[in-house]
């Protein structure tokens, strides 16, 4: 596999003629450079009007490399081929190297030039290319190669030292200037060790010893910009190719590496070429608009700098794009007065690190009601437009603030959050947020900060994180109840001057409450039908009849204490009673659910008794929750915290029928006198599932809800004495 290098173009504010005498002053070793060795000239000739001078050198390199494995190779030291073109007309000097050791096993090739700035001639450019491919060595060629970039990836970050260490010990010897080449010059000079001597040497401020490929990046002007450079920061260069013909790219700009720590930040030498490399295959292969250079990083920065991998992504993140129009989403697209209204999020100042905040409501918004009133399609252009205006104030506050500035924070209230927010259609269109998120906007959270997570919240957790990326987590703050006030709190973070008053700060946050969302701007039914037929056939969710005294029951065996019971039902018709029961004793095997996929045994749509009618409530089972009626029409989400390892039975009665009564019933007898009753009868739609214990802690351990039943906090803290269903029964 070749391994390919590319850099960005160094600017240096010194005129091409003492820059090329510094250089030279390498020759015939660099002191800060230990591993070069030294150099020997082989050839050297010149043009008859001594304007082009060609000097070929072999230099030595004692690489840092383990010295088992120079004993097997049978060498101490690399030997390079450099080839260096200086044209004192043009004002250019090119650097050919090759390796001469090991050239039938390894081929190197790197490629340097420095060149006048095509805006200042006073100032001085250079750019390195370079490759590598290890095709054998004795077995050893993964180490051969770590070992070679490790060490040229070291040599490039010291080479702008180098080249001021030099310019120092000319200036400290009185020179600080060097005449341009004439046409009256003598043809030759002497070769010796005055300023004047330009004849190149081996050059460390790009190492020989290893290399990548061909430098044509260009960076474009691309519409919207809130970035502005001066001349001093974008480089526009008509470079010669190695053939010495216009390079094919033409006056395409390329990346400065000044223009790349100032508003990119400090990246590596092989980072660099990472996003170089990326930008100038955008550039060829896309024709039109690429994404600015901070978003094609932040897609190398989500793959660990896997060109192959962020290319993939981008690639997808651009189609994408172009499909939905979203280059042109924030100029084009209205939000609708729902949402600006009943959407309980927004813009407020920045952290204490000039990231942009984003403060959501959730707890406050009505989830299901804005689902119900706007599509789903309507909700995913929100939130995408919420992304494109973080990208572009993040490209502000990097101006604003004379730092990169990449990503922003999030802050969301959880305060009021309930099992309604876990409404099935609504989950759903939040999983599909999240992927599109995940996708097209990689690395745009610098941290997010949930506040006042109430015990419900690791129900909710458990079910959305594993589409979240895991760096993407370890992003996430979680504080319960009033947790963030105190030490490690949000004022680490967030001045307090910013922090919103509803959150025990000293701003006033002009953010709409959101609140609950008119009936009356639901869709019509006609139209709720369609999208809801569309769930129902994708839907994982069980169906069942319940029959006056004939209770439908699904046995769940839980191997360890802690583990989580979740379930999710609507009631289609009729009203239920849901119980749930637990006993050491195994009940009768039912039929194993074909399905099997959630850990846990269903029985059809007419279950046999699990209970056994000789049993004992409070000897032989127990009721671990409280009863919950459920009427017509209610959808109910919850979770139980398993104290004991056992069987658990969740059952379904017809609400007439008492449930501490149900299993000394006739089943039978039942079931066979409710089907001639069909008024006596109701029908359910069921999901549930098993976690465990370690699947809702990690991040989540500071919730106290992890150590509890928090199944609870339907009767205890959230829902009022008159309505039993406010919170825990969504409508």
């Amino acid at each position: 596999m070749v391994r390919e290098y590319q850099s960005p173009v160094r600017v240096y504010k010194h005129p091409f003629e003492l820059i090329i005498a510094a250089y030279n002053r390498r020759f015939p070793k660099c002191p800060l450079i230990p591993v070069f060795v030294g150099s020997e000239i082989i050839s050297e000739s010149q043009s008859p009007d001594g304007s082009v001078l060609v000097t070929e050198r072999r230099c030595t390199i004692d690489i840092d490399a383990p010295r088992l494995l120079k004993r097997i190779a049978g060498i101490d030291y690399l030997y390079f081929i450099q080839k260096n073109t200086l044209n004192r007309r043009e004002r250019t000097l090119l650097i050919e190297v090759q390796n001469e050791t090991f050239s039938n096993r390894v081929i190197s090739c790197e490629i340097c030039k420095y060149t006048v700035h095509p805006e200042n001639e006073e100032w001085t450019c250079y750019e390195q290319t370079a490759s590598l491919d290890v095709k054998s060595f004795f077995g050893f060629e993964g180490l051969a190669e770590k070992i070679a970039m490790k060490q040229y990836a070291s040599s490039i970050e010291k080479g702008k030292e180098i080249i001021q260490y030099h310019l120092t010990e000319l200036e400290n010897e009185g020179i600080t200037h060097v005449p341009r080449w004439t046409q009256a010059s003598p043809t030759r000079d002497v070769p010796g060790n005055s300023a004047s001597d330009v004849l190149p040497v081996c050059d460390k401020d790009q190492p020989t010893q290893m290399s990548t490929a061909s430098l044509n990046v260009q960076r474009v002007d691309r519409e919207g910009s809130a970035v502005n450079l001066d001349a001093a920061q974008r480089i526009f260069v008509k470079s010669p190719s190695m053939t010495g013909q216009s390079d094919q790219h033409d006056a395409k700009d390329k990346l400065d590496a000044d223009y790349i720590r100032r508003f990119l930040g400090d990246l590596t030498p092989l980072q660099e070429s990472c996003l170089i490399r990326l930008r100038h295959w955008l550039q060829e292969t896309n024709k039109g608009k690429t994404p600015k250079d901070q978003h094609v990083l932040r897609f190398l920065i989500a793959t660990d700098f896997n060109f192959d991998k962020a290319r993939e992504l981008v690639c997808q993140s651009l189609t994408w794009r172009k499909q939905h129009q979203v280059d042109f989403l924030l100029d084009s697209w209205q939000r609708p007065q729902l949402l600006q209204d009943y959407y309980s999020g927004g813009w407020h100042h920045n952290d204490r690190d000039g990231r942009p905040l984003y403060i959501l409501r959730l707890g406050h918004m009505d989830t299901k009601g804005l689902m119900r009133a706007l599509t789903e399609d309507v909700l995913i252009r929100q939130v995408v437009a919420v992304n494109e205006e973080g990208l572009r104030r993040c490209e502000e506050n990097t101006v604003v603030f004379g730092r990169p500035i990449r990503c922003w924070t999030c802050l969301v209230d959880l305060e009021g959050l309930n099992m309604r927010h876990l409404w099935r259609p609504g989950l759903k269109a939040l999983l599909r947020i999240i992927e599109v998120v995940e996708a097209n906007y990689p690395e745009t959270l610098g941290r997010l900060f949930m506040l006042k997570a109430p015990r419900v919240f690791p129900v909710i957790w458990t079910l959305v994180s594993p589409l979240i990326n895991e760096n993407t987590r370890k992003k996430f703050l979680v504080y319960a109840a009033n947790d963030y006030q105190g030490p490690g709190g949000l004022v680490d973070y967030i001045d307090q001057s910013f922090i919103p008053d509803f959150l025990g700060g000293n701003c006033v946050c002009d953010i709409p409450e959101g609140g609950l969302v008119p009936k009356s701007l639901y869709r019509t039914a006609e139209e709720l039908e369609i999208e809801d037929n569309r769930l129902l056939t994708e839907s994982i969710y069980k169906s069942a009849s319940i029959f006056k005294g004939a209770p439908y029951e699904i046995l769940i065996e839980v191997m360890e204490a802690s583990s989580v019971i979740t379930w999710d039902f609507d009631v289609s018709k009729g009203d239920v009673l849901f119980n749930i029961y637990h006993s050491k004793m195994l009940p009768q095997q039912p039929k194993k659910d074909t399905n099997g996929a959630h850990g846990f045994t269903s029985l059809g749509s007419v279950s046999p008794q699990l209970l056994d009618k000789s049993w004992v409530l409070g000897q032989d089972y127990s009721l671990v929750e409280k009863s919950l009626t459920c009427r017509e029409g209610e959808s109910v989400q919850g979770s139980h915290i398993t104290r004991w390892p056992g069987c658990y039975i969740l059952q379904w009665c017809f609400h007439s029928a008492p449930a501490a009564s149900a299993s000394s019933l006739s089943y039978v007898d039942d079931v066979l006198a409710s089907l001639q009753v069909s008024s006596h009868k109701c029908k359910i739609m069921y999901y549930t599932e098993v976690l465990a214990s370690q699947d809702i802690r990690g991040s989540m351990t500071s919730l106290e809800s992890s150590q509890s039943g928090f199944s609870l906090l339907s009767v205890s803290t959230t829902l009022s004495s008159q309505s039993h269903t406010s919170s825990n029964v969504s409508r």
